[in-house]
């Protein structure tokens, strides 16, 4: 399932737009989509936001542990997940190879990299790193959310030495102090920030006072990551 965002506009004018492909997309609109009942409020925000952007949510799959492999690019085992065979470079396949050709062949959106970005929050927020780094000849701008690491830290770091990374890339990372008891998630975010840094990209971290891993505390971060991402 797609939840598409349209400008109120693009039916009256003739003008492209840049794109934003989000995982989670029943969660991104709509209190009545969202799996815990609250959406990221992400259409509020869009109307009355200075840049007009297209949204691409893709929903995951609800059947079980599904969306875990679906989100997940690599094979890991941790505590949390158990043993995963992560498929989530074919759901990148996917995206690049499907829906974005699917989405520039029926709307008018802008093609190239500087104006596709991606985005997520937790797994999604994984995705949305693995997305900018593998594919960066496609999005040239992330925002990982929240994003779980668990034991791929030194993955993505490899990302970054096996990829060409383009110097106009952007990366946004978040984390709440309230997902952070241990301290663990602002350590992995760190080191993520210094091996981008290393290798060009303009970082922007965020660390929200009170943070939950939640759509609500999400949704507060929303005008900081859109800013970020679209100067």
């Amino acid at each position: 399932m797609i939840h598409l965002y349209l400008p109120d506009e693009y039916h009256s004018t003739d003008e492209r737009y840049p794109v934003i492909y989000m995982f989670d997309g029943h969660n991104l609109f709509s209190d009545s989509d969202a799996t815990y009942g609250k959406s990221w409020g992400l259409k509020e925000f869009l109307d009355h936001w200075h840049k007009r952007v297209i949204v691409v949510g893709m929903e995951c799959s609800h059947t079980g542990h599904e969306r875990i492999k679906e989100y997940c690019p690599y094979q890991i085992k941790s505590r949390y997940t158990g043993a995963v065979d992560g498929i989530g470079d074919a759901t990148m396949q996917w995206i690049v190879g499907y829906v974005k050709p699917f989405i520039d062949e029926k709307y008018r959106t802008w093609r190239h990299r500087e104006a596709t970005a991606i985005a997520g929050s937790s797994m999604g927020g994984m995705m949305a790193l693995y997305g900018v780094l593998h594919y960066n000849d496609v999005f040239s701008k992330a925002a990982a959310v929240s994003p779980a690491f668990f034991k791929c830290l030194p993955l993505f770091v490899n990302e970054l030495s096996t990829h060409p990374i383009h110097p106009d890339t952007r990366l946004f990372m978040s984390w709440g102090t309230n997902e952070d008891s241990h301290g663990w998630q602002t350590k992995r975010i760190l080191k993520m920030e210094a091996a981008a840094q290393r290798h060009g990209i303009r970082t922007w971290l965020y660390n929200q006072q009170g943070g939950r891993h939640c759509e609500a505390d999400w949704e507060v971060q929303v005008p900081t990551w859109m800013q970020f991402l679209w100067l």
